[in-house]
């Protein structure tokens, strides 16, 4: 009985971990898109926290 529970916590576990991994990727390479998309902007974009006027 131990043993099939720590199977399945190790399981949980290591799916956990792997979908963090790739959420993380996922998250640096839409970071990243946006840089870039900002970059290319023809026209500045305005801080929204500190508007002009």
């Amino acid at each position: 009985m131990l043993t099939i529970v720590l199977t399945w916590v190790g399981a949980v576990l290591g799916l956990t971990l792997l979908v963090a991994m790739a959420a993380g990727t996922f998250v640096v390479d839409v970071d990243e898109a946006l840089r870039e998309r900002r970059r290319r902007s023809p026209e500045p974009v305005p801080d929204q926290a500190h508007p002009a006027g």
